[in-house]
């Protein structure tokens, strides 16, 4: 898609991008994106501790909301790869989905209150993407300028969408007699049509550089509410003890974006065809990690958490970011490719890292100087292997 002559583009904000050829990110992209700050930090809130953690039920509507949000995101993404044109109905259609995401997080509570509002604004939201999908469809069919496959493709989509939207508000009088929170067969539905359907997409490859560049101003929003959250750690009057975990807490930060932006910058094969599925999903672990990082962080200092559960939670979620992130890798350009030695060395880190948080769980002092020497020996560890992969290719 051209630009406009003269207009900034995304890497021009975003320093770490590299330059690329092909679809760009636009403007209502990144305003549409920006709601879901707003979805993260709602989605964060849920978890308030009670009797020295979170309660299991508490945690469950948390990771069922996270993955509702990231859903829509993600249909959202793909939709606009594949078949936006940055006309008129593609503003409108986003401006729409803006408007009902309000609504959607405004049911995001804890304690159940606007779950009308969120199954509603939610069904309606999977309805305008499948209106979406009905307009190109009608369009191809009359103007026959696509192939026989993309007009399956369409339908396709067009009918997963209205499946789940149907779901979506028959679970609505079943809350009503039930009191059940979430429609989890509307989760399951969902994820399972476009994980079971992967080599169904591959009759229309996405544009997999806008896709990941999509994909990474997510992940930078995500590290966004990372910063705001660590902010608590600044508050109250200069000591020893603000000026340690404030430090520690925002190296931490920077240590897991410099680690995805390195990936991102020189590792990732933005040129490849594929159908972004698998690439998408991994990062909707990634991001669902981090988010789990942030809460992690707002707990790390806090003698009212229950200190063996908290340490048990930051180790899980710190772990699991790096798996998610190495997993990236499979779309490492062929000089990047991670090997058994930096395979070797990550999971050593990972289980030095565990070994150390458990055994100093009584100290959040060393805890949270654990936390930055794993977070930045893992990113040293990938600056090194590429390195090694840049120097063996020239």
């Amino acid at each position: 898609m051209a630009r406009r002559s003269g207009r900034p583009s995304v890497t021009d904000v975003f320093g770490f991008l590299a330059p690329g050829k092909g679809k760009k990110v636009e403007y209502i992209e990144l305003i549409y994106d920006l709601i879901f700050v707003y979805l993260i930090g709602r989605n964060n809130a849920l978890l308030e501790v009670e009797s020295g953690f979170f309660t299991g039920r508490m945690y469950l509507t948390y990771v069922l909301s996270s993955l509702i949000v990231l859903q829509i995101w993600y249909m959202s993404a793909v939709l606009i790869n594949r078949y936006g044109s940055n006309g008129v109905l593609d503003h409108v259609f986003l401006f729409i989905n803006m408007y009902l995401l309000y609504y959607l997080g405004r049911g995001i509570r804890p304690d159940g209150e606007g779950m009308y509002g969120f199954l509603t604004a939610w069904g309606l939201i999977i309805l305008n993407l499948a209106v979406q999908y009905a307009i190109r469809l009608v369009r191809a069919r009359r103007g026959g300028a696509v192939t026989i496959w993309e007009q399956m493709h369409l339908q396709y989509h067009l009918i997963h969408h209205l499946i789940q939207a149907a779901v979506i508000f028959a679970a609505i009088p079943l809350y009503r007699f039930s009191g059940r929170v979430f429609p989890l067969a509307a989760v399951i539905f969902g994820f399972g049509a476009l994980i079971l359907t992967e080599q169904f997409d591959r009759l229309v490859p996405v544009d997999f550089e806008h896709l990941t560049e999509r994909v990474m101003l997510y992940v930078v929003f995500t590290f966004g509410e990372m910063i705001v959250a660590i902010a608590g750690y600044f508050s109250g009057g200069f000591s020893p003890s603000t000026l340690y975990f404030s430090l520690f807490a925002f190296l931490i930060v920077v240590g897991l974006f410099l680690s995805y932006g390195y990936l991102y910058n020189h590792v990732i094969d933005r040129e490849r065809i594929t159908t972004g599925t698998v690439y998408m999903l991994i990062h909707i672990g990634l991001i669902f990690a981090l988010s789990n990082i942030t809460i992690g962080l707002e707990f790390m200092r806090e003698p009212a958490v229950t200190s063996d559960l908290k340490t048990i939670y930051l180790i899980v979620a710190f772990v699991g970011s790096f798996v998610f992130m190495f997993r990236i890798c499979g779309y490492a350009k062929e000089s990047c490719r991670a090997g058994r030695a930096l395979h070797g060395w990550i999971i050593l880190f990972c289980a030095a890292f565990a070994l150390a948080a458990w055994l100093l769980r009584g100290s959040p002092w060393a805890g949270i100087a654990a936390a930055a020497a794993f977070v930045f020996a893992v990113f040293a560890a990938v600056v090194l292997r590429w390195r090694r992969g840049a120097a063996e290719e020239a």
